[in-house]
């Protein structure tokens, strides 16, 4: 159900991921799939775009996975990942020779939910914006505030494992913040959204 009239929900908005160092970006992608495929996303590639210029190749690639809870409801989570200046470089680990790349990561994390009201309530135009009103401002349903949560946590969940991978090229895994952190972080963003948008 990813169609372009649905109610689009923004749950995380922004969530960046930063680095700076040498990674193995075969290793970059295989971890994001992987962890979207735990999750139970299946992954939707909306762009892919590479440029080489005198400080290094530079490479854009946006994913959108997404997850079917219901015929009405999807959790989709857009993530943009951006190499750039990247380099090939051999380091020596552990005493043997190994090729890696070397460049600036970024990468930032939207979470949505989509909802086809029309679809759930198969009704006229006015009761159809009633029940939207309704569910976003005054009540949610206890469906679609179980699915908000499962959507923070799957994003958390790919933010840690895409974190822990990039911080274990830096032999620094002991400072890779906990799944729990990542979530508790991104819930308290979701409740200041919230607050400020009430006022």
């Amino acid at each position: 159900m990813l169609d372009t009239h649905c109610q689009k929900n923004l749950i995380i908005n922004g969530r960046e991921l930063k680095y700076k160092g040498i990674f193995r970006a075969d290793e970059l992608f295989s971890a994001v799939n992987k962890a979207l495929e735990e999750k139970g996303y299946i992954k939707r590639e909306k762009k892919t775009e590479e440029l080489v210029t005198t400080a290094g190749r530079k490479t854009v690639v946006e994913l959108r996975p997404y997850k079917e809870k219901t015929n009405y409801l999807t959790l989709m989570i857009k993530i943009r990942m951006t190499l750039d200046n990247v380099r090939e470089t051999v380091e020596e680990i552990e005493g043997q020779r190994k090729k890696f790349e070397q460049g600036d990561i970024n990468i930032i994390f939207d979470a949505w939910s989509l909802m086809d009201e029309e679809e759930r309530w198969r009704m006229k135009p006015w009761v159809y914006f009633l029940k939207g009103f309704i569910n976003k401002f005054i009540y949610t349903f206890p469906l679609e505030a179980g699915a908000i949560g499962e959507l923070v946590g799957d994003t958390a969940y790919i933010y840690r494992q895409v974190n822990k991978l990039l911080q274990s090229y830096r032999g620094e895994i002991g400072k890779v913040p906990v799944e729990e952190e990542v979530r508790k972080s991104m819930e308290e963003e979701i409740g200041k959204e919230r607050g400020e948008g009430m006022e």
